[in-house]
């Protein structure tokens, strides 16, 4: 289960990158919640953000992952290096990415993705 959670979060990568608000909206919980840089954004939130490409992900480099699955929930860490474009400009930050997954019935659901920005 842990691979099949990473495969899922590089998945959700490339779909927020391509801009795949279709296929994001089927991983995103409808109770999602998401925390960028201090802002909290509901799912519909996150999805017309994505959509209108306020935020713009062009390019995630995953240094580090791991899972911890607690019964039917897992936690995914993902050390990053993110190539944005945030209000026009483009920005490379460090983060830790918490993504929290629950399990209902044979499919993952994204219930939280949030973004702690690292020194290095």
């Amino acid at each position: 289960m842990k691979e099949e959670v990473v495969r899922l979060s590089g998945e959700k990568w490339r779909w927020m990158s391509e801009r795949d608000v279709d296929s994001l909206a089927a991983l995103f919980h409808e109770e999602a919640v998401f925390v960028h840089m201090g802002a909290t954004l509901s799912r519909s939130q996150e999805l017309d953000v994505i959509r209108s490409g306020d935020i713009q992900y062009r390019d995630v480099e995953v240094r580090k992952t791991s899972v911890r699955l607690i019964g039917t929930t897992a936690i995914l860490l993902n050390t990053i290096r993110l190539v944005a474009v945030v209000g026009g400009n483009e920005v490379v930050n460090p983060f830790v990415v918490t993504e929290v997954y629950v399990r209902q019935g044979d499919t993952w659901k994204l219930a939280s993705l949030s973004f702690t920005r690292t020194l290095s």
